[in-house]
């Protein structure tokens, strides 16, 4: 994959953790003077301070980390053009589903409010060597997502409010909330959004999120 965007790309910047792959990739691609190699943990690299303006971000991520790994791209979703990353298929459905599918979660939510996100290749375990005991895909991201339109003045409390819906999937959202908000304030706020007491945090699209936000925490 690196070879291949070296040869297309102005200016390449891969980031390995491992010192000896690092080395080996420093070496292979001393000649191309468009690549940067990156000896770094990805979750602590400050992409801001890598490129100019906007950037796409490449990667077969590791399966286990995927979730902190887009959350730390969307820290810097202002200079981030696209994403397009090979992750298991149980969390590409996860990223994609849509209000009221099984699958629709915290991971949606906040994928969809920075992004618009489509599986665009499915792949077998067959496709990789070693292969690997799960179903893979591309899932390809592009910015921005809902945020754009939404208006929600403070990101970190809309996302905080968004984690702590889908705290416990078995629980209504009106009981996931009782922690942060006062019962009666959550009836009032229910009320106003047409939202019925026992509604569920998988039944809300995003705009339906940041109506209840506003209602909850206009000043907070």
């Amino acid at each position: 994959m690196t070879e291949i965007l070296a040869e297309r790309a102005c200016r390449l910047i891969a980031v390995e953790t491992d010192a000896a792959l690092a080395s080996s990739l420093r070496t292979r691609f001393t000649a191309h003077q468009n690549v940067q190699i990156i000896e770094s943990d990805v979750l602590r690299v400050d992409f801001s301070s890598l490129a100019c303006d906007r950037f796409h971000v490449y990667g077969n991520l590791p399966y286990y980390i995927t979730s902190p790994i887009l959350t730390r791209l969307f820290r810097f979703a202002a200079h981030i053009e696209s994403i397009h990353i090979v992750i298991q298929q149980e969390v590409a459905e996860r990223i994609v589903a849509a209000p009221g599918h099984r699958d629709y979660a915290w991971l949606s939510v906040l994928c969809r409010y920075f992004t618009r996100p489509e599986i665009v290749l499915r792949i077998p375990p067959g496709a990789f060597r070693p292969p690997p005991k799960v179903q893979s895909a591309l899932v390809s991201m592009q910015l921005p997502g809902e945020r754009a339109r939404l208006n929600v003045a403070r990101d970190e409390a809309f996302l905080e409010f968004l984690r702590q819906s889908f705290a416990q999937k078995r629980k209504t959202l009106r009981n996931n909330l009782k922690s942060i908000f006062p019962d009666e304030k959550i009836a009032a706020a229910f009320s106003a959004c047409d939202l019925t007491p026992n509604a569920r945090a998988e039944e809300l699209s995003l705009v339906q999120f940041a109506d209840l936000f506003r209602q909850l925490a206009p000043h907070k």
